[in-house]
């Protein structure tokens, strides 16, 4: 079962399995879905996809699997799609910050971003629609090993993405009123 946190501004999320380590505002389509782990003798076992978790996928069905390895520290930061991409990330190992920013002046949610950060100990589906600004941070002193998939199927000769700087100061951070700080730690 997913969890999708409301459009209040300042929100807390919670997990109701375990405590979330981030104060985020969640955005509409914004999502996280907790991957049971099964633990036996010989090790674990989880799935990370399924086609029929219809009410976590809606329509969406993966087209594409990547896989992203980042040394610590490594902010990949911002960019956008803007066909109707959304990618659904698993980090494997180590720790990632997930962003997303709401900056269409036709939203009722323009100005708020979501911050998560979830780790290969809590495995989790992180959903991104790709309309929103958005990019990762590695934490901590490992790298970080995330598995992405997405609904549609890269074209490097006419790739669906629209960048800007990591440090882009037209992305505030609506918690401070100030640019968007990658190196600020979640729970400050």
């Amino acid at each position: 079962m997913y969890r999708t946190i409301g459009l209040l501004e300042g929100l807390i999320t919670s997990n109701p399995n375990r405590a979330r380590n981030a104060v985020t505002t969640m955005l509409p389509g914004v999502r996280v879905q907790e991957l049971r782990k099964n633990v036996d003798e010989r090790g674990s076992f989880a799935e990370i996809f399924r086609e029929d978790w219809r009410e976590f996928l809606g329509e969406d069905k993966i087209l594409q699997s990547n896989l992203s390895y980042s040394y610590p520290g490594v902010i990949r930061a911002w960019h956008r799609h803007s066909r109707g991409q959304v990618d659904y990330l698993v980090v494997l190992k180590g720790t990632l910050k997930i962003c997303a920013y709401d900056d269409s002046s036709a939203s009722p949610t323009r100005g708020q971003l979501s911050e998560i950060v979830t780790s290969g100990e809590r495995i989790e589906v992180v959903r991104v629609p790709g309309s929103y600004w958005h990019g990762t941070k590695t934490l901590g002193n490992e790298p970080s090993l995330t598995v992405y998939f997405l609904n549609r199927l890269y074209n490097a000769r006419d790739p669906d993405e629209e960048r800007r700087p990591w440090n882009d100061p037209t992305i505030v951070d609506p918690r401070v009123s100030q640019s968007y700080d990658w190196n600020k730690p979640s729970h400050k």
